[in-house]
């Protein structure tokens, strides 16, 4: 017999169905962003902001109320939302769930209801809505949902599935909102992700038995240029193994957080918890990820790593291993002495989002009191800015998000503390979070430097150097998988597969006539002896320019430049 109405029981198979539907789908989802950078991670946000939620749901048991559901879909979404797609699908729930969280049973007038909410919700926490995404899907949803409704529509089946197919056909219709996805030749990802949450949920309604493994696209490797020489069929190439000698508790939280980590950074996990040992096994294309991470745990013994993908370049991996030990080590350090918490309170403090040793270590200089690791490569959780402003003993804290997707999660993290005066400098580099803190004055009010410092950062232009990760066209440039490409603040500037001569052509485009500084930050993948090369070449084009080099130790990018 069809059900007529959705209780709390069955609201919970739902949302858990859809969300491992949603982790299934999450690489595939990945490899929708444009542009075909090796840190696309839209599938990834949206999953751990979904799974931080189930893992609340799943503990309410079987039968959990309605109110007790709510809260820990609502809640959970919250504090564990990643990235933009990741803050507006928490949005999206937490309007839906407050919709109903005082009802026993729901039927299609309240579901009408609850999806008028949720986007209602989303389109609020995003200041400059775009059509086109997530929010245009989920507002093609609810239009729906408000047709049948008010024509009458009584199977609840049916109502479901109907606005299920027309957000499908919202999302096709996306590449026409926004001419980049048309470009590029893929819908929006965020858009994608919601209907494959909105997919699971329907089919644990029907009773459906769901097999969530699918057939993926094939990937490429989120390798360095020079490391892509053939083709392999191996995904994740480092096999990575270590025990974690705890130094303080490891509860349940922290255990499924980094088992949440290691998912986003590989496969073939185990992660096995004892008194004082965490065993840990992943297969992933930077161990230094993984390793980092669980030195936030304790230190670290029986470690192995080997090279499944090219053991005839097994020396060139054991020199790169060296290297990242000695840059884990150097991070460490960094980060413990970035994370010092001052005694008394102060008028004052910063939270930096920052990747790189380097990068850490100047924003170290600059006075930030808190490094959050993390940015292009991996976007940190609400939850996560919120430690880092409780770690933070000061009257008002600036938050330096350091990237565009990071805004939206430090603006909601903003809204949840009351013991402080939360100040979010919307910072989309690095280079602009430099600038940001550098133009910071003692003696003003919190007003006048957020705006001083909002201000100053509109001076700043940061090109970025990375490579591709599979073929596509975009800002009318034809790019092969394994280019190298000059990303500016507006799109791709420059593509070829020459780092050189890619650089350089980046920075000609970047520098104008008003120009005075020119700060070159380069990455992990890079030796000092290249950086030099591109400082000279810079000064010898830009005589009237000062040209500053240091070390950011970023990985991915391999150099960060800025123009002001």
């Amino acid at each position: 017999m069809a059900l007529t109405v959705i209780n709390a029981k069955t609201l919970s198979k739902m949302f858990l169905a859809g969300a491992k539907n949603l982790e299934s789908k999450k690489e595939w989802i990945n490899e929708l962003n444009v542009f075909p950078v090796p840190d696309g991670d839209t599938g990834t946000n949206m999953t751990l902001t979904i799974m931080s939620a189930a893992k609340e749901v799943a503990a309410l048991g079987d039968n959990p109320d309605m109110g007790a559901l709510c809260k820990a879909i609502s809640s959970g979404s919250l504090r564990g939302a990643r990235g933009n797609s990741g803050v507006i699908l928490s949005q999206l729930l937490r309007g839906f769930t407050k919709s109903i969280k005082e009802k026993e049973e729901i039927g299609i007038a309240d579901l009408a209801e609850a999806l008028e909410k949720a986007v209602e919700t989303a389109y609020k926490a995003v200041m400059k809505p775009k059509e086109g995404t997530i929010l245009t899907v989920a507002r093609g949803g609810y239009e729906k949902a408000k047709e049948l409704f008010e024509s009458g529509e009584e199977n609840l089946e049916k109502f479901m599935f109907e606005i299920l197919e027309h957000s499908k056909y919202v999302l096709s219709q996306t590449p026409e909102l926004l001419p980049v996805l048309k470009q590029a030749g893929v819908v929006d990802s965020g858009g994608q992700g919601l209907v494959e949450v909105m997919s699971g949920a329907l089919d644990a309604f029907m009773g459906k038995e769901v097999d969530y493994s699918i057939t993926e696209a094939p990937k490429a490797e989120n390798k360095a240029k020079e490391n892509v020489q053939e083709e392999v069929d191996i995904k994740y190439g480092y096999c990575t193994e270590f025990i974690i000698m705890l130094e303080r508790n490891f509860n349940i939280k922290q255990e499924m957080d980094f088992k949440e980590f290691l998912e986003s950074i590989g496969d073939s996990i185990v992660c096995v918890a004892d008194d004082d040992v965490v065993k840990v096994h992943v297969h992933t294309n930077d161990p230094g990820l993984a390793i980092q991470r669980a030195l936030k745990y304790g230190a670290l013994s029986n470690m192995k790593i080997d090279n499944m993908r090219l053991e005839h370049k097994e020396k060139l991996f054991k020199e790169q291993e060296k290297k990242e030990a000695a840059r884990e080590a150097m991070t460490d350090t960094v980060a413990e002495e970035a994370q010092a918490i001052p005694e008394e309170r102060k008028e004052a403090g910063f939270v930096a989002v920052s990747i790189g040793d380097g990068m850490n270590e100047i924003f170290k200089g600059l006075g930030v009191d808190y490094i959050i690791e993390g940015g292009q490569t991996m976007n940190p959780s609400t939850e996560d800015m919120l430690n880092a402003i409780d770690k933070v003993n000061a009257d008002v804290v600036y938050i330096l998000p350091n990237n565009k997707n990071v805004i939206l999660a430090a603006n909601q993290a903003a809204t949840l503390v009351e013991d402080k005066k939360i100040i979010v400098i919307p910072t989309k580099t690095v280079p602009q979070g430099i600038t940001a803190i550098i133009n910071y004055v003692e003696g003003m009010s919190p007003e006048e430097n957020a705006e001083n410092m909002t201000t100053e950062i509109g001076n700043v232009k940061t090109g970025e150097v990375t490579y591709a990760v599979r073929d596509t066209q975009i800002d009318d440039k034809v790019i092969n998988q394994g280019d190298y490409m000059g990303i500016g603040d507006a799109g791709i500037l420059s593509v070829g597969t020459d780092m050189f001569d890619v650089t350089m052509g980046m920075i000609d485009i970047m520098v104008d006539d008003d120009v005075e500084l020119i700060s070159v930050y380069y990455g992990s993948d890079v030796t000092e002896e290249e950086a030099e090369k591109v400082r000279a070449e810079i000064e010898s084009r830009y005589s009237s320019c000062d040209v500053e080099l240091q070390y950011g130790g970023q990985p991915i990018y391999y150099y960060v430049i800025s123009a002001e």
